[in-house]
């Protein structure tokens, strides 16, 4: 069970009408003020891990095709993780937990990173323009606060999320059930595909379904992609 979530600053505003001005209906000084301006600051994101491996851990394809979506669209990326033990550790060929070992946060998610991590404790809200969580069970196991759809609903009254679809439609959408613990929080659930995206536009969440659909790699990664769309259009930047 996965589902992507975004954060952004509240005090940060949507694109400005702009920046989505084509080229074309613009006049030659218009024109001539774009290319001498200074380029925009690139948005500073912080990428939330909790383990590596999606039953103990953050679900690795969602990390990864995060860090790609960010790249592309010029954002500074910063990771964090707790240092702290992980709740237990799964043999993810057998879906059980490992009785004999123990494993560190941090530690774990350092593989994702490539090494660049910062403990989570050291994250400030104040430098970074948005937060971005990926799923994997980690998220509830590891990181122990407001990341998943359903703890958001119970946390932020109202607040707008998707997990995909609200039936299962023969093993589609297996954690379809989710939906309802959303609705009955208060919160209020959008049915998205896989491939899109929900923004939230008063709370400032972003949220997509990822691994809560059984569907192809691919069709996953560009839900991820258009979340990321929408988190860097939010920053303004």
């Amino acid at each position: 069970m996965a589902a992507v979530r975004a954060l952004v600053g509240s005090k940060l505003a949507a694109a400005s009408a702009f920046a989505s001005l084509s080229p074309g209906g613009r006049t030659p000084s218009q024109r001539a003020a774009i290319h001498l301006s200074a380029p925009h600051p690139a948005a500073k994101v912080a990428l939330v891990l909790s383990g590596c491996g999606v039953y103990d851990g953050t679900e690795i394809h969602e990390a990864s095709a995060i860090l790609v979506h960010l790249s592309r669209g010029g954002a500074e990326v910063q990771i964090f993780a707790p240092d702290i033990p992980q709740m237990h550790v799964i043999d993810h060929t057998k879906g059980q937990p490992s009785e004999s070992e123990s494993r560190n946060v941090l530690t774990e998610s350092a593989r994702i990173a490539r090494g660049k991590i910062t403990d989570l404790a050291k994250l400030s809200a104040a430098n970074h323009d948005a937060a971005i969580f990926p799923g994997g069970f980690g998220a509830a196991k590891n990181l122990l606060c407001c990341i998943a759809p359903v703890l958001a609903a119970k946390v932020l009254r109202g607040v707008e999320v998707t997990v995909g679809h609200e039936q299962e439609e023969g093993g589609k959408w297996p954690y379809a059930g989710t939906a309802e613990a959303i609705k009955a929080l208060g919160a209020k659930h959008f049915v998205k595909e896989v491939a899109e995206a929900h923004v939230d536009q008063k709370n400032k969440v972003v949220t997509t379904p990822a691994f809560m659909c059984e569907a192809a790699l691919h069709h996953i990664h560009d839900g991820i992609g258009a979340m990321v769309r929408k988190v860097l259009e939010l920053t303004g930047k």
